[in-house]
């Protein structure tokens, strides 16, 4: 996995939030699986991490995770367009769309990992 370092590391996100650790953790093993190659960035003061085909958060980016009180949100930036079968994905926003994950097992459900393949092909690049 690729990663800019310039706003902040996975690790600051863990340190910011470490009841979560392992739904993380389990959320980037599955993102390095279905996308070795995919470009890491982190926000220390957003407390969140996203996974993309590049530089551009919007541009680019197809994922990310952002810990809460209670869960780990996995959200798709361009949620909208995916299907879901499963009826995961929840929220109001013109794009974005997001599943709660509780737990570091939630992360390995065959439906958050179908969720995060179609995010990442749908952002492909047309020259990947």
């Amino acid at each position: 996995m690729r990663v800019d370092a310039r706003l902040g590391t996975f690790e600051d996100v863990v340190a910011g939030a470490p009841a979560h650790a392992g739904t993380l953790r389990a959320v980037r093993a599955l993102v390095a699986d279905v996308h070795p190659d995919a470009l890491e960035a982190a926000s220390r003061r957003e407390g969140s991490v996203w996974w993309g085909w590049g530089p551009g958060k919007m541009t680019h980016g197809y994922a990310y995770a952002m810990p809460h009180a209670r869960h780990v949100n996995l959200g798709f930036f361009r949620g909208t367009s995916l299907a879901d079968p499963a009826g995961l994905l929840q929220g109001t926003g013109k794009a974005l769309r997001h599943v709660k994950l509780a737990a570091p097992d939630d992360a390995a459900r065959p439906e958050i990992r179908a969720l995060l393949v179609a995010a990442r092909d749908e952002r492909r690049p047309s020259e990947a």
